[in-house]
């Protein structure tokens, strides 16, 4: 320090801080950058104010990096590529952990004193919300790393145990926004919710260079990571977008209807929507001819609040429909049964991601509203070969293992094991039905061939013989009968399925402060 400082105090130091500060916002340099931008795709630190309410980021760790001097003075930083901090979406805190691609494509190595672990464990001990906008891979990132110390190493999973508390805990949502592999694929789906946008993000185990030779061939990284394939099939991903735009804005809508943590209320707002609106379509979305299809989400968005409703996995397991909404300004757990995919049957996929669903709704003390038209679990030689039976079981239990308010309302088909497992019939199933209700161990069509097959074969006119059968049954299936002997609570008028939910809701509200804090069983990603 010269001579001249003394009388400045810790302004020097605190002009270093800036310096530091400013060259470490540098990032990978503006070569990295812009090669960052022709790719469609926005910087580190222009992701984390596009999130975030504005001016409302504090970084923890800015200046952690390698410095370079010029006698003793600090005239560049190579700064680590993992950014972390708290900010605000819509006035809530949250803590934010973000890849810099453009410093070693993101590899976890040059991270520097474990930051990533660090955002973690600070979102679970403040309590809040962690977001983790993914850019880059996992490990050491590239075997290069190895001549630099010398040796390898056994794997271990960085922060798996704080991970594991944090989903019990607080939510946690997850953006790809890269070409993502490794350690950052799992981080991405170690959490509640997860979004990639087409074309510029990719998830895979393992990318191109390293799947590769194992196939003999070249494979694009579309091809084997892109959004439509981790956002189809089991949905290692739950939704696609098109920009990292709309991938920020639906982490933000996600995050609306949960509470900051599992010892909070989820947030209730006010709403303008009537909460006797009885909307007449609803008397006549159900056709009357049973094999007929109808739009399920129309139908959710005639009862729930309106533009409420937001849905989380649209393109797996589609069968079902999944999201959260409001009713009359209170967050609640949605899913419904799509007849337009497999007659609305509960497939492999669609079972695990109710599983998971349900889970969440359970953890974060949403109330869940079942729309029940429910065929069964799939059948045939591939739903079989896909373990449909084990998916469903993991569901089951899912069901029978959630303590929040639940509400069944019953449009369609409710029918076996699957069917059986539209509530808890051992708390109070408080369930409504539609006119158009059917229930039973198995639809008359099928069942009657299983139950009479050997009159059938035997007949001389077979057909003719099952359709005498299944007219004779159906005049059971009413569900009036039912309903006589109280196997049925209440039919409905099925425009009163919103006055009677926002009712129902509003008294789950007031039972969920018994329920706050963590669960026994712990959420499994």
């Amino acid at each position: 320090m010269k001579t001249g400082d003394l009388d400045r105090g810790w302004l020097p130091e605190v002009e270093e801080l800036r310096l530091r500060e400013t060259l470490a916002a540098q990032m990978g340099g503006e070569e990295n950058l812009a090669r960052h931008r022709a790719a469609g795709r926005l910087n580190v630190r222009e992701r984390i104010h596009r999130l975030l309410d504005p001016g409302s980021f504090h970084e923890t760790g800015a200046v952690t990096g390698v410095p370079t001097f010029a006698g003793d003075r600090v005239v560049k930083l190579f700064p680590s590529n993992f950014i972390l901090g708290t900010g605000r979406i819509d006035r809530r805190r949250v803590v934010v952990g973000a890849d810099d691609f453009t410093i070693r494509g993101g590899a976890a190595d040059a991270a520097i004193g474990h930051k990533a672990a660090y955002a973690e464990r600070m979102a679970l001990e403040l309590r809040l919300p962690m977001i983790r906008l993914v850019d880059g891979t996992g490990g050491g990132g590239s075997v290069k790393f190895l001549e630099q110390m010398d040796r390898t190493y056994v794997p271990y999973n960085p922060a798996m145990e704080v991970m594991a508390e944090l989903l019990s805990t607080v939510p946690v949502a997850s953006a790809a926004l890269g070409s993502v592999a490794g350690l950052g694929a799992a981080r991405v789906v170690f959490s509640h919710f997860s979004v990639m946008p087409r074309k510029t993000a990719q998830l895979f185990v393992a990318g191109p260079p390293v799947v590769e030779p194992a196939l003999g061939r070249k494979v694009g990284k579309e091809e084997l990571g892109g959004a439509a394939i981790q956002t189809g099939g089991f949905g290692a991903v739950d939704n696609e977008v098109n920009t990292e735009a709309e991938a920020f804005e639906q982490i933000r809508r996600f995050l609306s209807y949960l509470p900051d943590s599992v010892y909070e209320l989820p947030p209730v707002r006010e709403s303008s929507d009537p909460v006797d609106r009885r909307e007449e379509e609803l008397v006549r979305i159900i056709p009357r001819n049973k094999r007929r299809p109808y739009p399920v989400r129309r139908l959710l968005t005639l009862v729930l609040d309106q533009g409420s409703f937001f849905e989380i996995g649209a393109n797996h397991g589609r069968s079902v429909v999944t999201g959260l909404a409001l009713l009359s300004g209170r967050p609640v757990g949605v899913f419904a049964h799509d007849s337009n995919f497999f007659g609305g049957a509960i497939t492999a996929q669609g079972a695990d991601k109710l599983t998971r669903f349900i889970d969440l709704c359970d953890t974060f003390h949403l109330p869940v509203v079942n729309f029940v038209d429910n065929p069964g679990f799939m059948i045939g030689v591939e739903a079989e070969k896909q373990g449909t039976i084990r998916f469903g079981a993991r569901y089951i239990f899912a069901v029978y293992q959630a303590t929040v308010p639940w509400c069944s309302i019953i449009l369609r088909r409710v029918y076996g094991v699957a069917g059986a497992a539209h509530g808890n019939h051992s708390r109070l199933n408080l369930r409504y039905a539609w006119p158009s209700g059917e229930w039973g161990s198995l639809p008359i069509e099928g069942g009657v061939q299983a139950a009479y097959r050997r009159q059938i074969e035997a007949s001389a006119d077979p057909q003719a013989l099952r359709r005498e059968i299944e007219e004779r049954l159906s005049k059971f299936t009413s569900p009036f009968l039912t309903a006589e002997k109280f196997g049925i609570e209440e039919i409905i008028d099925p425009r009163d399925t919103r006055p009677l939910l926002c009712e129902w809701v509003e008294n789950a509200y007031r039972l969920l402060p018994s329920q706050l804090g963590s669960k026994k069983r712990g959420l499994r990603p």
